[in-house]
């Protein structure tokens, strides 16, 4: 068996689901352990509830500075899905594509990497713990950190014929919040000020925003309000999540949430905005399409790209304005599902991918496009 499918079943055996920090941490320790043993330093953002974020540095020159980026975090409590099972072309469990799959590759690269060289400088690489909820607690971080490099690697999975990824929507979660006035449905129908017939009109103002030709669509998945079927609803709170894939279209969608929260379908009622940005856009530009032509030349592979409507922490490096490319994992299928599985033959690929570039920036002191 090679190493790096050893090292990827010792790591998938431990359930490492966001809320779990027992089992986070233990992940996290591992890599440590092994980055170690290839000059990295650790620097542990220590947490009380979550697990540790943790960053491995090499010593730093003149030279492009490189972000390698993971998480250590996956979706599945503790005797749900766990385990690790193989045949000739795939490994099954939790993490093996989203994304302990995709730090394997990092790893693996990186040990070819050490074994040529001997020491690795101006390339860092960072785990954080809580991506799969959002990035509440690590975002601060990554975009700090962001500033410091020129070009940041990201491990999630490649696409089905092994695509980078160039591009990812941006989204934004929000709450409305309406407040009326309860009374008789029977005795004083028209004393009340219906909440929830607000809410039903904010709704529908609030999906015509979907442009689904430009990539944007907005979302009400929650609903709840009043008391009983006798009561005028006194109040009303809607959930709604917003996506899109470009600036053009966040700054539309904000003028418009906006002017619909502050307008009264209904007389009487009073409605306050919640909720912010989660994750910024990730937007393709000309710089990572020269970037990858790059890597094509010096890999002798063709690296084709997409765009995906999901997110993960690529915008936020992205919007710190750092060069980002993400899909740097192994290929894989089922992710969020107990079918969660990834291809073989892709991790030998993605790792000589990765491991060619690397060293290319290492004896050169940058990569170009």
């Amino acid at each position: 068996m090679q190493r790096w499918l050893r090292d990827l079943e010792r790591v998938v055996s431990i359930n490492s689901y966001t809320r779990n920090k027992g089992g986070v941490d233990r992940v996290g320790k591992q890599f440590q352990e092994w980055l170690e043993e290839l000059g990295f330093k650790t620097e542990c953002f220590s947490r009380e509830l979550i697990g540790n974020h943790l960053l491995f540095k090499t010593t730093k020159r003149l030279g492009q500075k490189i972000l390698l980026l993971g998480h250590l975090d996956t979706v599945f409590p503790p005797n749900t899905f766990e385990g690790f099972k193989r045949d000739d072309e795939w490994v099954y469990g939790a993490g093996v594509c989203d994304m302990k799959g995709g730090n394997i590759v990092a790893l693996e690269a990186l040990r070819l990497l050490h074994k040529e060289l001997g020491e690795i400088y101006n390339i860092d690489f960072l785990l954080v713990s809580d991506e799969e909820t959002g990035s509440d607690d690590s975002r601060s971080i990554s975009l700090e950190l962001a500033k410091e490099y020129d070009i940041c690697f990201v491990f999630e999975a490649a696409g089905v014929d092994m695509n980078l990824v160039v591009g990812r929507k941006g989204i934004g979660t929000f709450t409305i919040e309406i407040e009326g006035k309860a009374s008789h449905a029977g005795t004083s129908y028209t004393k009340g000020i219906d909440a929830n017939l607000e809410g039903a009109y904010k709704l529908q103002a609030l999906v015509a925003l979907t442009n689904l030709e430009q990539g944007t669509t907005v979302n009400v998945g929650k609903i709840e309000g009043g008391i009983g079927a006798n009561t005028i609803s006194p109040s009303c709170r809607l959930l709604l999540e917003l996506r899109y894939a470009n600036t053009k279209e966040k700054e539309r969608l904000l003028k418009e949430l906006q002017e619909i929260v502050a307008k009264e379908f209904v007389e009487g009622t009073k409605s306050r905005l919640l909720g912010s940005i989660q994750r910024d856009v990730m937007e393709e530009n000309s710089k990572q399409n020269s970037l990858i032509e790059f890597m094509e030349r010096i890999s002798g592979y063709t690296l084709p790209t997409e765009k995906r409507g999901g997110v993960s922490d690529a915008n936020l490096i992205a919007s710190a304005g750092t060069l980002t490319i993400d899909g740097f994992g192994p290929y894989g299928d089922g992710d969020h599902t107990i079918a969660e599985r990834a291809s073989i033959k892709s991790f030998n690929e993605r790792i000589d991918l990765i491991y060619k570039t690397l060293l290319y920036h290492q004896k050169e002191g940058k990569i170009d496009g």
